[in-house]
């Protein structure tokens, strides 16, 4: 597995050993010892999802404000562009934006700290989209940020109008938005 870092240090994106040939790949997506070795993070991961959107389906910007969930992130089918912001107020990245191209081709992982608000632009027909998280589901707790909030200025490569959800579309701005110490 081979770590490379964003323009925000802590936001990683994680390119695995792929072991192919005329039958297909082989990849290890996620091994524990050798995550805490190459990243130095102990992070424990309490819960996987799966989603599946349809292409320019935009999910985001998201966080919990209690029970933060730190997220690693990847695509089996398709392709997205992967998006976090920093909603830390103590880091010097306060308010900054890093994003990735995440498919089934490039096989590439997103970590994306506890602190940080995430969102996904669909850029494929169809893509499957999985996340493990380390912390469980609260919805109670739940804000996300508008995805296309002035002062964030996120170069969403969309292709016509994004598709939201009621409660996406409704989002706070990043001023008005509850952020992490």
């Amino acid at each position: 597995m081979k770590i490379i870092k964003t323009d925000i240090p802590d936001v990683l994106i994680i390119e695995p050993r792929v072991f192919g040939d005329a039958r297909g790949f082989f990849f290890e997506s996620f091994n524990q010892k050798a995550w805490q070795e190459k990243t130095g993070l102990g992070e424990v991961f309490v819960q996987d999802n799966h989603s599946r959107s349809e292409r320019n389906v935009l999910r985001g910007l998201h966080y919990q404000i209690r029970q933060p969930q730190g997220k690693l992130v990847r695509v089996i089918r398709g392709k997205v562009f992967d998006v976090a912001v920093d909603l830390r107020q103590s880091s010097p990245y306060f308010g900054r934006w890093t994003g990735a191209e995440l498919s089934e081709d490039n096989k590439r992982q997103m970590w994306i700290p506890k602190g940080f608000a995430h969102g996904f632009l669909v850029l494929s027909d169809v893509a499957e989209f999985l996340y493990k998280t380390t912390d469980y589901w609260a919805p109670q707790y739940e804000r996300a940020v508008l995805w296309n909030d002035p002062d964030l200025n996120i170069a969403w490569p969309l292709q016509g109008p994004p598709v939201l959800s009621a409660k996406d579309a409704q989002a706070s701005s990043f001023k008005e938005a509850e952020k992490f110490d």
